[in-house]
This record gives C-alpha cells, structure tokens and sequence, in this order.
C-alpha cells in the first residue's frame, strides 16, 4: 500500500504542477478549473462531508457548505482526488463521502483503498511534501498544539488534517 501512496502523492504533485498552483495556500478554485470540475456549496446532513459524480462530461463536486471552511477545502481536496484516481468509480454515479478523516474506529481501521488514496491525494495537494518540509520547525513536537495550529492556519487546513498529514509523512 505505500507504494500505491507514493503514486498517488506523485499524482498529487503533477496536478499542482500542471495547474501552475506554485503558492500556498493551495488555490483550490485553480486546481477546479485546470481538473474542469464544477463545485457547488450546499447544506447537506452533518455527517455528509461531499460528493462527487461524472456525467456524461460534466465532473461535479458538491461540500457541505455548512462545514467549517477548512473543513470545506479538505473535503473539495479529497474529492478531486476521487476525481483524478478514481473516474470510472464515478461514472454517472455519485459517490458520497460521510465524514472524511473520522476520528472513529472505522476511519481508522483503513480499509477502504479508495478512500485512503483520496485522503492521500487531499493531504499531498493542500499539504505538499515539499512545502511541509520547508515550514516544519527543525525540533517539532506533533503534540505542541501551537506548532499544529500554525502550520494548520499556514496551510489553511484543520488541524486533524494537519495532524494526519505529520503522522504519515
């Protein structure tokens, strides 16, 4: 599986390279623009993170706008990511994602390939390798909450999403 990951990090790269996204926070209406998926805010129940589908030619994403604006941006990451890895699955179907980066037992058992490279491909395109090493302390402490917190506000993500990105950089 941590060869799938390296790919899919990989994959991540070359959308922000090819979108010309070359600054952070991560411009995700560019990335929208360059992948051609149209997004649409929109309350949805609380447990619904977003959704994705293609139809026909028309890629849509929809967030559930009434999440927490970093949440949002995660939330769109992860969908692109379906988008780019996983076209075929949402082929005039629409894939609903219910609490992405769950802190529950599920979530962390990890057995669903297409979520975990989703996440992977979220954490790369808001997160970058590259850029994380660049703006981590020399000697950081993962359980420093102020040194999550301004990297989270850096990278404009949460602070679960921060924390998931360190532990499995």
């Amino acid at each position: 599986m941590i060869a799938a990951l390296s790919k899919v990090h990989a994959t991540a790269r070359k959308v922000l390279s090819d979108a010309g996204a070359r600054r952070m926070p991560t411009p995700l209406t560019k990335i929208a623009r360059f992948l051609n998926v149209s997004i649409e805010y929109t309350p949805l129940d609380e447990e619904l993170s977003g959704m994705a589908m293609i139809k026909g030619e028309q890629k849509l994403v929809w967030v559930n706008a009434l999440h927490h604006p970093n949440r949002q941006r995660f939330t769109l990451a992860h969908e692109f990511g379906h988008h780019v890895l996983h076209a075929d699955f949402l082929q005039d179907a629409v894939h609903v994602d219910r609490g992405i980066l769950r802190r529950d037992v599920l979530s962390g058992e990890g057995t669903d390939r297409r979520e975990i490279e989703a996440n992977a491909f979220a954490s790369e395109l808001l997160m970058p390798t590259s850029e994380l090493e660049a703006t981590l302390p020399e000697h950081f402490d993962l359980d420093d909450p102020d040194v999550v917190s301004k990297l989270a506000t850096r990278f404009r993500v949460s602070l679960a999403a921060m924390q998931y990105r360190l532990i499995r950089r």
